[in-house]
């Protein structure tokens, strides 16, 4: 749980950030289901059902990667499967073909909240990549600790200069932009472990986060 903030606070942001991210699928369901109502055209009806079928899986997608990145899926102290975690990732990042994931973690489970660090790293880097590009992350362990690398690499990368400050020294003054900074620092700060960051550079970026075993 994040430290340093009032509970309710941060989880208010955390709940903007949710709604503003679910808002573009949600809303063109909204407007796909508008035009149904009025279109008769067979092949413009196949076209709204289309639009339709892409934002609820878009929708879905989303669900599906915030239940594990913010949520509290598997209760307290639970393992969650890493293939899970790969799968909700590809969903997220995936879904438009901009953005290629590799992925390079080879333990079948990892503890939540190294999960939920991963992810929201691995979102931030991602929603960095406004034109696509790679997306690798990475994780193993070893004498005694995880080790996490999550690398971007894309044309004009853009990391908003708040969120890369919140993500290596966390804050007390959080936005719902940079709640997902603020909580993967925060399950670093509370599991002793650290994250570092490549210097600014507007087509690469590589966060690294250690937690002791």
């Amino acid at each position: 749980m994040p430290t340093g903030m009032d509970k309710l606070d941060f989880s208010a942001l955390l709940c903007s950030r949710l709604c503003h991210d679910l808002l573009s699928p949600v809303g063109a369901m909204n407007n796909g289901l508008e035009l149904l109502a009025d279109e008769t055209d067979p092949e413009m009806r196949e076209q709204v059902l289309e639009l339709l079928n892409d934002s609820a899986r878009a929708a879905a997608s989303k669900l599906k990667f915030f239940r594990l990145a913010f949520g509290a899926a598997g209760g307290y102290g639970a393992e969650i499967d890493t293939a899970e975690a790969k799968a909700a990732l590809e969903g997220l990042v995936g879904a438009e073909g901009k953005i290629e994931l590799g992925w390079m973690v080879a333990e079948p489970k990892l503890p939540k909240d190294a999960v939920k660090l991963l992810l929201n790293i691995a979102m931030i880097v991602g929603d960095g990549l406004v034109r696509g590009g790679r997306l690798d992350v990475g994780a193993e362990k070893g004498a005694g600790k995880l080790e996490m690398v999550i690398r971007g690499e894309g044309p004009r990368l853009m990391i908003d200069p708040a969120i890369r400050d919140v993500l290596a020294n966390g804050a007390d003054d959080v936005e719902p932009r940079t709640s997902a900074a603020y909580l993967a620092h925060s399950l670093a700060a509370r599991e002793e472990g650290t994250i570092q960051i490549s210097a600014p550079d507007d087509q690469h970026i590589v966060v690294g986060a250690t937690l002791p075993e």
